[in-house]
């Protein structure tokens, strides 16, 4: 059972500040990743492209501080939720500027919101967490709302579904739930998701450990990040649809899981006004993974 109401909505209001130097090692370890020669070479040669940021202002915690799931313990910063799963359900970005490589930047947090619900997913609870990043040449960067939802045990349904979804998709099956004007195929294997982990300091072992996948959280193979998905997406835009547009706001949402069975997915298509544009994923049988949207300068 989740904890009571009242005692995690307590930790509304919670602050907590960071600094950190966006240090050329994660932009090139990225760089890596992303399979991007150019940056890797010259770490320092451009902005930092966005979503990058994810890699900077992940705190530290001794081994001993850890869970079973590889998250830090809860009741610190964030509040005792006793529910055992935490997965980052979405976020909202506003830049006023791009992050330059090099900077000292500090990231203030509060705790915007806790929300407990209940659905046909069984109890949840959202905590969400409102960054601003700033430095001491122009002040602010980017404003960021983080959502993370945490919910109990997947059920012999939900379980039944996820077996059901890694046989489609070894099997080959797939067909896109929606389709973008635009496409691009793409893989995150076991090493990308691994790599991803290390750059951002990320223990959670839905994304490295499959043993814990499979007979712990009922997963039929490694899970993708979310903000992995949402920064390929990002780069989609940046590096393919609108190269030389800065990008203004992002919003996404994590819907579906996507796994390292095998390919996925990319899609844009134009948004409701002329400078914005909807991007999604599709997982690994053409299903939304992700849904965002982009508004750009």
């Amino acid at each position: 059972m989740p904890s009571a109401p009242a005692a995690i909505e307590d930790w509304v209001g919670r602050s907590q500040s960071l600094t950190d130097v966006i240090h050329a090692v994660q932009v090139r370890q990225l760089a890596a990743t992303f399979n991007d020669a150019d940056r890797m070479a010259r770490p320092d040669a451009a902005p930092l492209p966005a979503g990058w940021h994810w890699a900077y202002f992940n705190p530290l915690e001794l081994q001993s501080g850890l869970g079973d799931d590889g998250h830090p313990r809860r009741g610190d910063f964030l509040p005792p939720v006793s529910l055992p799963r935490r997965m980052w359900a979405g976020s909202r970005l506003i830049w006023t500027r791009a992050f330059a490589v090099g900077s000292t930047m500090t990231r203030q947090t509060r705790i915007a919101s806790v929300a407990h619900k209940s659905g046909r997913h069984g109890e949840m609870v959202f905590v969400t967490l409102a960054h601003r990043y700033t430095d001491a040449v122009g002040g602010l960067v980017l404003d960021e709302e983080h959502d993370i939802v945490y919910r109990d045990w997947p059920s012999e349904v939900e379980k039944a579904a996820l077996v059901d979804l890694g046989a489609r998709a070894r099997a080959g099956e797939h067909v896109f739930e929606r389709t973008g004007v635009h496409q691009q195929a793409v893989m995150a294997g076991a090493a990308m998701l691994f790599r991803y982990s290390a750059a951002t300091f990320n223990g959670h072992r839905i994304h490295y450990d499959s043993d814990y996948c499979r007979n712990v959280e009922g997963y039929p193979g490694l899970v993708v990040h979310g903000p992995l998905i949402a920064t390929m997406l990002l780069g989609f835009i940046g590096n393919t649809l609108a190269p030389q547009r800065f990008i203004r706001s992002f919003t996404f949402r994590a819907r579906r899981p996507t796994f390292d069975l095998c390919g996925f997915h990319l899609h844009a298509a134009p948004g409701a006004a002329d400078n914005a544009i909807d991007v999604w994923s599709t997982n690994n049988v053409g299903e939304v993974g992700v849904d965002a949207k982009a508004v750009l300068d």
